[in-house]
C-alpha cells in the first residue's frame, strides 16, 4: 500500500505538472477527469486539498472512490468529510464551487460499483487488496 509520504509525493508531483503547464496538463488521468477536493481538517480546522479522479458522474453529481490504493485505512479526506461534509470542488480545472459530500448508501454503492469496476479495473484490484468495503463518495451541488 502506498505510504502517507508516497501519496503526498505523488500529489505534489501532479500539482507541479499542473503548475508548470499552466493547467493545460493534469486535469485528465486516463479516461477519468481530475478534480481538486478541498475539505476542512477534522482536527486542525484548516483547509486540506486533494487531487482525485472521478470514474463516473451522474448529472451534476461527481462520484469519487475512497480507495487509498487498496489500503486498509480510509483516506484522510474521507474522514474530513465525515466530520464536515461542506466541501469545495474544482472539477477539470474549473472554478471552485461549493458542494456537499456524502458516502453513498449501500444500495447506491451496489448500483454504481459494477459500472465503475467494469470501466476502471484498478478499483476492483484495490478492493481485492483490503477487507474494508471501499466507500464511494457523492459530491453534490449545494442547492
Amino acid at each position: 500500500m502506498p505510504s502517507d509520504v508516497a501519496l503526498k509525493v505523488m500529489n505534489g508531483f501532479h500539482r507541479a505538472v499542473m503548475k508548470a503547464t499552466f493547467g493545460k496538463v493534469g486535469w485528465q488521468a486516463g479516461s477519468m477527469p481530475v478534480l481538486e477536493l478541498t475539505t476542512t481538517g477534522r482536527k486542525s480546522g484548516e483547509l486540506r486539498s486533494s487531487l482525485l479522479t472521478s470514474p463516473i458522474q451522474i448529472g451534476d453529481t461527481i462520484v469519487v472512490v475512497a480507495s487509498r490504493g487498496g489500503d486498509d485505512r480510509n483516506p484522510a479526506w474521507l474522514l474530513n468529510i465525515e466530520a464536515n461534509p461542506a466541501v469545495q470542488v474544482a472539477y477539470k480545472g474549473g472554478p471552485r464551487r461549493a458542494m456537499t459530500a456524502r458516502v453513498a448508501t449501500s444500495d447506491e454503492r451496489a448500483d454504481l460499483w459494477p459500472t465503475i469496476t467494469k470501466d476502471h479495473k484498478n478499483y476492483a484490484g484495490y478492493q481485492r487488496k483490503t477487507e474494508r468495503e471501499i466507500p464511494l463518495v457523492l459530491l453534490e451541488p449545494v442547492t
